[in-house]
């Protein structure tokens, strides 16, 4: 494989596991030959590591006979894995028991355990499959350049023009313009991971980073390895990195899940054979003397559930799950909790799936003057929050390993991703208390990966809301979409319910007590609840629109909309009609996004600010046809997302498009979701309208059910036949 791509004498380089040393040799005929049946096994087991058995479900299949040499698996990195997989899939309980050294390796764990490691490797592998099968890594070896040029996400001919800066410690930036013209480019956006190679595929994944800016015909990337000495006339390719999603963190975590170990052995007696999570009777052996003024003083400015919240963690022996409701303060929470365990001189390892997550806690704790380190790459974090960073830290002066040292056990508060705990601060450090945000968004693998690092641990979510993604049907219907705090839960008496919302107003709020909440939830004050959109100018719209319009109804849906007291408005477009349009990039709706347009004009001439206005849509063709619509400058701080992506945010006014309008059956998933739809309508403070076809939305149970509650509530508004033709495009 080597001398298919370069002609200087092949050497190879052997590794010594037992003491990490490298040597080159040089190979003859035999070692090659042997080299290439071990790769061609390899690539028989890694391609077949799934079978499917009676009934269609899929199981792991089995690897290669284990070895029975003591010394060669003395020094193995994968051994303990080796023996698990083997007791826990391939080992017939009633036939030949496993090799001595082996067994050694699993006779910790119970039954329950090896089948959780089984059950886990096999959803693993499933979402693998899934992540590798649609493209990205696998395309960038089988097909030229011009191929995955034209079927998107690579940019071919690109030559590399000015200087290569070094932004940090193997972080070196990039330019690359399009060769033999200014041509521009597509297919890439900022913050997309790129692996770069060259245009013959001679060099395959020389580099590996992300995209910094995307400007006319250049692209500026910021890349693990300095190419300035590659030849200059060198053309490359820049191929979106779409592989696996880090899911060799999911297989290390639940491999470290099982090691003979205490750390372990707590975690797996919580996590896998559920037991029952203890608590302390009282306060006063846990605060220090010292520190009760403090603690009472921060407490001052929490509402009663948050005040019980951190009663609970301060009280547990091993984990707290805090139920954060839509609106309900959970930034803040989080963020007192972590001052309050920093009076107490407790250690926190404060984590989140996200770096945003991360460091909207941090841009909190840094008002009130709490000291923190942040782990993780510089130019991912918050620009506020970059003088914190271990990297910033260590290029202000850090000559000796004693001063690594201090840096890294000075502060009591560590903050980093969940996928950040490889960092090699871990391999000496460990923590009072983990707080995990967004725990209910985090599939189990990752999650646990912070959890192996600290005594006790505190997991903030709403399984109610965003579950974690998981992009295999099958890995999804078997389980991998149930999250640890959903796991968790069933416990009740390590549960705090937060209930107190200062987002929405009552009207809004209502439609999420009556879909999820079972009337849990309520107003933190009098001016939460009666909140309305202010509009200073909307009369004097309603009474150009009666000059444009002369028929009422055309008229009454508008002023429905616009009327600041009606806070919810779903807009049904069954007699215009609005159908959908099925197309290669999706699912899209071109009549509801001239809606979405409409309404969103009036509401600017009404006097709405743009930056208070979003728009949701289920999928991302809609998004697209609705930003085309508003693609001038004055409907530029509108913001078009996803409902992923406005979890955990909010806008004054949301404007969702439920797209779906057909008499067919196939009615898709997206929609099926009920907690899709509870974070859908929990974004908006003081006005939400919906735009969608009732009459087709019926057929999906969680709009069915808010579909009756907005009739009932009188909230719903039948648009007249052709509405969206109505409204002149001078006037808009």
């Amino acid at each position: 494989m080597s001398q298919e791509r370069r002609s200087d004498p092949e050497t190879g380089f052997l590794l010594y596991l037992k003491t990490g040393n490298l040597h080159p040799i040089v190979g003859n005929h035999m070692d090659r030959r042997e080299l290439v049946k071990l790769r061609n096994l390899l690539a028989h087991h890694l391609g077949n590591n799934l079978k499917k058995v009676e009934g269609g479900t899929t199981c792991l299949a089995p690897l290669p006979d284990v070895i029975s040499d003591r010394q060669a698996c003395k020094y193995c990195p994968q051994k303990q894995n080796c023996a698990i997989y083997n007791k826990a899939l391939e080992t017939d309980p009633v036939g030949a028991p496993q090799q001595p050294f082996l067994e050694l390796e699993s006779q910790h764990l119970t039954q329950p355990q090896l089948q959780y490691f089984s059950h886990w490797v096999l959803l693993c592998a499933l979402e693998a499959r899934t992540m590798e099968a649609k493209g990205g890594r696998r395309n960038i070896w089988l097909q030229s350049a011009q191929e995955r040029e034209r079927s998107g996400g690579c940019l071919g001919k690109m030559l590399r023009t000015g200087k290569v800066t070094t932004l940090a410690e193997d972080v070196y930036l990039h330019t690359f313009e399009r060769q033999g013209g200014a041509q521009a480019l597509t297919g890439l956006n900022v913050g997309e991971r790129v692996v770069v190679g060259d245009q013959d595929s001679k060099f395959i994944a020389m580099a590996a980073g992300y995209v910094t800016e995307v400007c006319g015909a250049g692209v500026s990337c910021s890349l693990d390895r300095d190419l300035s000495k590659c030849p200059a006339n060198m053309v490359f390719c820049l191929d979106k990195d779409e592989g696996a999603g880090g899911l060799s963190t999911h297989f290390g975590n639940i491999s470290k899940l099982m090691e003979n170990s205490p750390t372990s052995q707590r975690l797996r007696e919580l996590i896998v054979d559920f037991r029952l999570p203890q608590f302390i009777d009282s306060l006063s052996s846990v605060l220090p003397r010292d520190a009760k003024d403090t603690v009472a003083n921060i407490l001052k400015g929490l509402n009663k559930p948050q005040k019980q919240a951190m009663k609970k963690v301060l009280l547990s022996k091993d984990y707290t799950l805090i139920v954060g409701m839509p609106g309900t303060g959970k930034t803040t929470t989080i963020c007192t909790l972590v001052r309050i365990l920093h009076a107490c001189g407790f250690s926190v390892l404060l984590t989140s799936y996200t770096h945003s997550a991360v460091d909207n806690i941090l841009l909190k704790l840094k008002k009130f003057k709490i000291g923190f380190l942040r782990l993780g790459r510089a130019q991912k974090v918050h620009p506020d929050i970059r003088p914190f960073t271990d990297e910033h830290c260590r290029a202000k002066g850090i000559t000796s390993l004693t001063d690594l040292e201090h840096l890294y056990n000075k502060e009591l508060v560590v903050a980093t991703t969940c996928m950040g705990v490889k960092h090699a601060l871990f391999s000496r450090r460990r923590f009072d208390f983990c707080i995990v945000d967004e725990a209910s968004q985090i599939s189990q693998p990752v999650c646990l990966g912070p959890l192996i690092y600290a005594q006790r641990f505190v997991l903030v979510g709403d399984h109610q809301q965003l579950p974690p993604i998981v992009q295999n049907a099958e890995a999804r219907t078997l389980g991998m979409d149930e999250s640890l705090f959903k796991r968790l839960e069933h416990h009740s008496n390590a549960v705090v319910q937060l209930t107190v919302q200062y987002r929405m107003n009552s009207k809004i709020m209502s439609l999420s007590n009556k879909l999820m909440y079972e009337g849990k939830l309520e107003c933190g004050s009098e001016r939460t609840a009666s909140a309305v959109l202010q509009l200073a100018t909307r009369d004097s719209v309603e009474q150009d629109l009666e000059l444009f319009i002369g028929q009422v109804e055309y008229l009454s849906w508008i002023k429905a909309a616009l009327q600041p007291l009606n806070p919810v408005c779903f807009l049904d477009t069954t007699k215009v009609p609005a159908i959908e349009t099925v197309e290669k990039g999706g699912i899209s709706n071109q009549i509801e996004a001239t809606l979405v347009h409409a309404v969103v004009s009036l509401l600017l001439k009404s006097g709405c600010k743009a930056a208070d206005i979003g728009i949701i849509a289920p999928y991302r063709q809609q998004l697209k046809t609705i930003s085309g619509l508003l693609a001038s400058p004055a409907f530029s701080p509108v913001e078009v997302n996803t409902v992923d992506k406005y979890q955990g945010r909010d806008k004054s006014v949301i404007i969702v498009s439920f797209v779906r309008s057909s008499l067919e059956a196939n009615m898709g998933e997206l929609l099926k979701d009920w907690r899709r739809l509870n974070v859908a309508i929990t974004r908006a403070k003081h006005k939400l309208i919906m735009i969608g076809s009732v009459s087709t939305l019926r057929r999906y149970a969680p709009l069915e059910k808010l579909l009756t509650h907005l009739e009932q509530e009188r909230m719903m508004f039948q648009l007249p036949v052709a509405a969206h033709e109505v409204l002149p495009t001078t006037f808009l």
